[in-house]
C-alpha cells in the first residue's frame, strides 16, 4: 500500500465518501487548452497595487523616477516590513498614486506605475541546486521574500500558512489542483506544460511544514495533466490522487473531506486537524524562489469567454492590464457584455477593465449574451429544496436567505452562515432566480462591520474605566494618611493650620494702615501743586 494511501486512511473517520451535494455545470475548458501556455508580451506601463491581498498593508521603497531593475524588490509590508512586490521588468516608476483596481465598484488604491525600459534587465538572483542542505525555517524564509500569496484566489500569504502548521504536526500536504469551476484551467495548464516544476515545488513545500506525506490531488478528467504528472512521479515520493470532477470539489475544506472523509471542524483550520493545503500554482512559485531564486512577478491566468477570438492561458506579469490581455486575444467589443475576475459562479464582474492582473488573478472572462444572459427576475421561494440539496457544507440555505432578509443576525450565526463557502451552488440551481449569495455576502459585510463596531466600543469603555481608574487612585492617594506623613511638618502647618485671631496684632495692623494713607494723601496733594492748602488747614 502506498505511503499516501496509509496517512489517508490513518486519517479518515470512515470509508472516504464524496463530499454531500455539489453541481456539474458545462465546463467550458477546451477552448482555453487548445493552444500552449503563452508567455505575456511586456505592456508599456504596469500597474502594481501596494495592496496584493485584503488585508494587507504596503509601503513603497522607490519613488518617482527611481530607475528599477527586474526582481528588484519595491514594496514591503508595513507590520513586518518583509518584501510584498517586486518590479516585473526593468524600467522607471512614474508615479505612486491613486490607480483603479480589479472591484466591482469604480475604487482606487494606490499603485506603483512602472514604465518598461524595453531591456528587461535583472538583479543578480542565486540559484539553489540543493534545497535539501536547508533546514525549514531558512525555506519559509526563502518563500517569504519571494512575496508569494496563495496563487489560488485565497489571497493568503503562502509564509504565514507554513508558519501555522510550524507549531503543529502535519501529518498530509496536499497540493490542490482541482479547478472545479467553469472556464477556469491555469492549473491544469501548468501541470500539463511545467509538471516537474510543481512536482519539486510540491516536494520544497513538505521540507518547509515538514508534512510526513504529500498528494497532488486532481480531478480524474484532466489526462494530459495527469500523464505529465505520472511521468514526473518516477523520481519523486509525491503521490497523485484521482477524485471525480464536481463542483465545488477544490474549495479547501470540501477537497478534504473528499480525499480523508474527515472535516475541518467549524471555526477551525485544517492544520487543526493536522493537513496543510497549497496550490498548484502556488508550488511552482515556491519552485521558482527556492530553486530559480526569482521572486514571484507573474501567474497563470485565464482569459476565457465567448467574446475572445482566441481564449488562452498566459503567463502574465503582474501588474499587466486586464484590457491588454484582452486585445492580445482578439476581444470583440460588440458581443462583450461584461468582464469576471474569477469563475461564472465565485467571481466578481469588474466595473472596468483598466485595471491591473493581481497574484490572486486566476481568470478573467470576457462574457458574451450567449453564455451570460441577463440575470431573471427575482421570484418568491416556492420551497423547493433544491438549494439544500446542493450545499457542500450541508447548510440550509432557504433559512439562511429568510434570516438574511429579515435581518435576523442571531439566527443567521446559529444556522452556520460563517461556514458557507460563497460557491454559489445554491443560486444556480435556485427556479425562483434567487441571488441568495449576494443575500450572504451583505449579511457577512453587516455581521463584520458590526463586530468592528463592538470591538471599537470596547476598546473605548476599556480607556474609560482605566481613566476612571485612575481618577480615584489619585483621590485615594490624597486622602491617605501615609502620603500625609511625607509632607514636611512647615508645609503640612501652613496648608491646612486655622488662622489664629490675635487683637494686639489687629491694632498694629490698623495703624499701619493709617499710616499708608495719609502718606499717600500727602504724596497727592504735592503732586497737585500745592491747591487747596488753606482748607487743608
Amino acid at each position: 500500500m502506498r505511503f499516501a494511501e496509509k496517512i489517508i486512511e490513518s486519517l479518515c473517520v470512515s470509508t472516504r465518501q464524496p463530499i454531500p451535494g455539489g453541481i456539474k455545470p458545462p465546463d467550458y475548458k477546451q477552448e482555453t487548452l487548445r493552444s500552449r501556455l503563452m508567455p505575456t508580451p511586456i505592456p508599456e506601463e504596469l500597474i502594481l497595487p501596494l495592496a496584493q491581498h485584503g488585508n494587507s498593508r504596503s509601503r513603497p521603497l522607490v519613488k518617482p523616477g527611481d530607475k528599477v531593475l527586474k526582481y528588484q524588490a519595491i514594496a514591503c509590508s508595513d507590520v513586518t516590513g518583509i518584501v510584498d512586490l517586486h518590479a516585473p521588468t526593468s524600467g522607471i516608476v512614474l508615479a505612486i498614486e491613486n490607480f483603479p483596481i480589479p472591484s466591482p465598484v469604480d475604487k482606487e488604491s494606490k499603485c506603483i506605475l512602472l514604465k518598461k525600459d524595453g531591456l528587461d534587465a535583472e538583479i543578480d538572483h542565486n540559484t539553489l541546486a540543493n534545497y535539501r542542505s536547508l533546514s525549514y525555517l531558512e525555506l519559509i524564509k526563502l518563500i517569504e521574500q519571494a512575496g508569494i500569496f496563495g496563487l489560488g484566489g485565497a489571497e493568503y500569504p503562502s509564509r504565514l500558512k507554513l508558519k501555522s502548521g510550524k507549531n503543529k504536526k502535519i501529518k498530509l500536504l496536499i497540493i490542490n489542483a482541482v479547478e472545479c469551476e467553469p472556464y477556469i484551467t491555469a492549473d491544469e495548464a501548468l501541470l500539463r506544460e511545467k509538471a516537474q516544476f510543481v512536482v519539486q515545488g510540491a516536494e520544497i513545500l513538505q521540507a518547509a511544514c515538514m508534512a510526513e506525506h504529500c498528494v497532488i490531488v486532481i480531478e480524474s478528467n484532466k489526462a494530459d495533466a495527469i500523464k505529465a504528472l505520472e511521468q514526473t512521479q518516477l523520481n519523486s515520493s509525491i503521490e497523485l490522487f484521482k477524485i471525480a470532477a464536481k463542483y465545488p470539489t477544490g474549495s479547501e475544506k470540501q477537497l478534504i473531506q473528499a480525499v480523508t472523509s474527515k472535516e475541518v471542524p467549524s471555526g477551525k483550520y485544517p492544520t487543526d486537524i493536522g493537513i496543510l493545503m497549497h496550490n498548484a500554482g502556488t508550488a511552482y512559485a515556491v519552485y521558482q524562489a527556492v530553486i530559480e531564486g526569482k521572486p514571484c512577478i507573474s501567474r497563470i491566468t485565464t482569459l476565457a469567454g465567448g467574446s475572445l477570438k482566441t481564449p488562452k492561458n498566459f503567463e502574465a506579469l503582474i501588474g499587466t492590464p486586464i484590457d491588454y490581455l484582452l486585445n492580445l486575444c482578439g476581444l470583440n467589443q460588440q458581443t462583450h457584455t461584461m468582464t469576471l475576475m474569477g469563475g461564472p459562479l465565485m467571481g466578481v464582474k469588474l466595473a472596468r477593465t483598466d485595471v491591473p492582473i493581481l497574484k490572486t488573478t486566476n481568470c478573467i472572462i470576457a462574457a458574451s449574451e450567449d453564455k451570460f444572459p441577463p440575470a431573471s427576475i427575482e421570484l418568491a421561494c416556492i420551497r423547493c429544496g433544491f438549494c439544500a440539496d446542493v450545499c457542500p457544507a450541508s447548510l440550509l440555505p432557504q433559512q439562511l436567505y429568510l434570516y438574511a432578509k429579515c435581518q435576523n443576525f442571531s439566527e443567521l450565526i446559529s444556522h452556520g452562515l460563517n461556514d458557507c463557502i460563497e460557491c454559489g451552488a445554491c443560486a444556480y440551481v435556485c427556479p425562483s432566480n434567487i441571488p441568495l449569495i449576494q443575500y450572504y455576502r451583505a449579511s457577512k459585510d453587516e455581521l463584520a462591520s458590526q463586530l468592528e463596531n463592538k470591538i471599537s466600543s470596547e476598546q473605548w469603555k476599556q480607556r474609560f474605566q482605566h481613566h476612571q481608574y485612575r481618577v480615584k487612585k489619585d483621590k485615594e492617594a490624597r486622602r491617605d494618611p501615609k502620603r500625609r506623613e511625607t509632607i514636611k511638618p512647615t508645609e503640612l502647618t501652613l496648608k491646612i493650620s486655622p488662622p489664629i485671631f490675635s487683637r494686639e496684632a489687629a491694632k498694629k495692623e490698623i495703624a499701619a494702615a493709617v499710616v499708608r494713607v495719609r502718606k499717600r494723601k500727602a504724596q497727592f496733594i504735592a503732586s497737585s501743586g500745592g491747591e487747596n492748602t488753606e482748607t487743608d488747614k
